[in-house]
């Protein structure tokens, strides 16, 4: 089929030629036979190399049914059920400079053996080394790279998980509780193997968002009052608010020598007892107070939003990972 008596180009078919502007080399049969271009296929009942004009080649199933047509630039959803939570709840770690020096106690911290306060106990109990070092002293910084050991055993650092907790009724925010109460702790115990801890803190009957993780740098951010962080609460009184104490409201309320000015106050029902708030201040069962100060008195309280989080998709008692997206946000300080 091809002409290889002259060597000195590319190897071409026999009878084609070069002479004069000329399209893209056809397609030969195999036999060599005929020069006449052989379709990419062809339909049922017409001869081969018809020089009828021919439409794009359908696809076609093992069966010889045609397979439907998905429109451009339209993707299979992907499911769900494919991607373990484990994996889900795994996040890039930020960027850690190997020359810059940590406090001991939060190192231990974030390696999920202690808090910082029970690290200082252990530390001053000589049970900490550092590079076969004891080190007894508080406020002793160590750098990433160094051998630390707790009770002769290395300390890894963990990786960092962040809980979105839709909290409910009767449930306890703490990580222990000695009077043996439901705590948020409880409801999330499986969810991984890391030692996690909610930040900031919701009343024994108040509901809503709460943020459960291993993090402290991100949880002391959250939780510091310079960076007001938006909470929204649905309140519920057990009366109408009048205009009178509306107006008391949204000029601020005197707590602890602190005036408490809501960021927003909204009426989403046609009634005045239910009430929605925007907030920003941290101190505590502040919502709570701002309405026992004039007279009310709060029959139940939703945080519907906190730091941006929502409890969009996640019932009551029920929790979930966060998003590589959220965390990013949260990381950032788009709260």
């Amino acid at each position: 089929m091809y002409n290889n008596s002259n060597n000195d180009g590319p190897r071409r078919p026999s009878g084609f030629s070069t002479e004069g502007d000329r399209p893209a080399r056809p397609r030969f049969r195999r036999d060599g036979a005929t020069a006449t271009p052989r379709p990419r296929f062809r339909r049922e009942g017409t001869p081969a190399g018809s020089d009828e004009t021919r439409p794009a080649r359908p696809r076609f199933t093992r069966d010889g049914e045609q397979r439907p047509q998905r429109p451009y630039g339209a993707r299979p959803k992907r499911n769900p059920g494919l991607y373990s939570q484990r994996k889900q709840q795994t996040y890039r770690e930020q960027y850690e400079d190997p020359t810059k020096p940590v406090r001991l106690n939060k190192y231990l911290a974030n390696a999920g053996i202690c808090s910082r306060r029970e690290a200082d106990d252990f530390i001053q109990a000589g049970v900490i080394t550092v590079n076969g070092v004891v080190v007894d002293s508080l406020g002793a910084k160590v750098l990433p790279t160094d051998d630390i050991r707790f009770h002769d055993q290395p300390v890894r650092r963990e990786r960092k998980v962040y809980i979105l907790l839709n909290k409910p009724k009767n449930t306890v925010t703490t990580t222990d509780d000695p009077q043996e109460r439901h705590t948020v702790i409880d409801i999330v115990r499986n969810a991984c193997a890391e030692r996690i801890y909610p930040v900031g803190r919701l009343d024994r009957n108040t509901t809503g968002v709460l943020l459960l993780t291993n993090d402290g740098d991100l949880a002391a951010k959250l939780t510091h009052p310079k960076f007001h962080k938006k909470k929204v609460y649905a309140v519920t009184l057990d009366r109408d608010l009048d205009e009178v104490d509306e107006a008391i409201v949204r000029a601020g309320v005197v707590l602890d020598d602190e005036r408490i000015v809501p960021d927003a106050l909204e009426f989403p029902k046609q009634d005045r007892k239910h009430i929605g708030l925007e907030i920003h201040s941290g101190q505590n069962r502040v919502v709570r107070r701002i309405f026992e100060k004039i007279g009310y008195k709060v029959v139940s309280l939703d945080r519907v939003s906190f730091a941006g989080l929502t409890k969009k998709n996640v019932g009551r008692g029920k929790w979930r990972f966060l998003t590589p997206k959220e965390v990013a946000f949260l990381q950032m300080g788009n709260f």
